[in-house]
């Protein structure tokens, strides 16, 4: 799921960037794909990956 939410992130910012929109500070697209970097860290790191496997059993 994070995987998903950091590739819109770096669509978004792919076309702030591309349409050179002017956005403030805070929604500059280095910004919006430094967003989507840390989701899929999160996501590599296997937070918010789903079920986990805790054990066998019996």
């Amino acid at each position: 799921m994070l995987a998903i939410a950091s590739a819109v992130l770096f669509f978004i910012a792919f076309l702030i960037n591309a349409a050179d929109l002017s956005t403030n500070s805070t929604f500059s697209s280095t910004n919006v794909m430094l967003l989507g970097l840390a989701l899929l860290a999160l996501h590599v790191a296997g937070i918010g990956s789903g079920w986990a496997v805790r054990g066998r059993r019996r």
